[in-house]
């Protein structure tokens, strides 16, 4: 299709491309819109509207325009791409240096592991002994001050209700509480 662009460097209507492309070039009559439009869309050939027309046109000098273009990028890319490799073989060698394979190296590195084991066996310690830390005793305070109210409203609920119960249907207390499984020693918690 390029080439029938290329070779006449004309302009055409689509109704023009679709009765030369299957003459000279043998492309399917059928398919000519859809490989005109890829094309367009592809920015290899151009397209404009005039009036009620379309008109499309591809001219050699854009194709190798673009590809020069296209070429400089990628020389640019490939050049940065160069530069980035170098730096970074540059900085391997530079994080190398010190780092030899040494008798003392060996001795830090076993030296490194010890220490950080004793850390792991003295955060371990440090758990055992967190409940006798202040702060941890205080919030242990805290949330047993809040579950012995909570208790104690539900206390004073259940005594509203047993006394309820005993106006509204006449029940003796006994009778309620055995019914309801509740504790003939339930009281409230100081």
């Amino acid at each position: 299709m390029m080439e029938i662009f290329f070779e006449t460097k004309d302009v055409f209507q689509l109704k023009d491309i679709e009765k030369i492309a299957p003459k000279e070039k043998g492309i399917t009559s059928m398919s000519v819109k859809e490989i005109l439009q890829s094309l367009v869309d592809d920015g290899m050939v151009d397209t404009d509207r005039i009036g009620t027309s379309n008109y499309f046109w591809a001219f050699p000098s854009k194709a190798l325009h673009a590809r020069k273009r296209k070429l400089e990028e990628l020389e640019s890319q490939f050049a940065e791409s160069s530069q980035k490799k170098e730096a970074l073989q540059k900085s391997i060698e530079k994080s190398k240096i010190g780092r030899e394979d040494t008798a003392e190296r060996a001795a830090l590195i076993e030296e490194l592991a010890a220490l950080r084991q004793k850390k792991e066996q003295l955060k371990a310690e440090i758990d055992k002994y967190r409940e006798c830390d202040p702060d941890v005793v205080e919030e242990m305070r805290q949330t047993n001050k809040v579950a012995k109210e909570a208790a104690n409203r539900w206390t004073d609920n259940i005594f509203s209700i047993k006394s309820w119960a005993k106006r509204k249907f006449g029940f003796e207390e006994s009778r309620i509480d055995k019914s309801f499984g509740i504790p003939e020693d339930l009281d409230y918690i100081d």
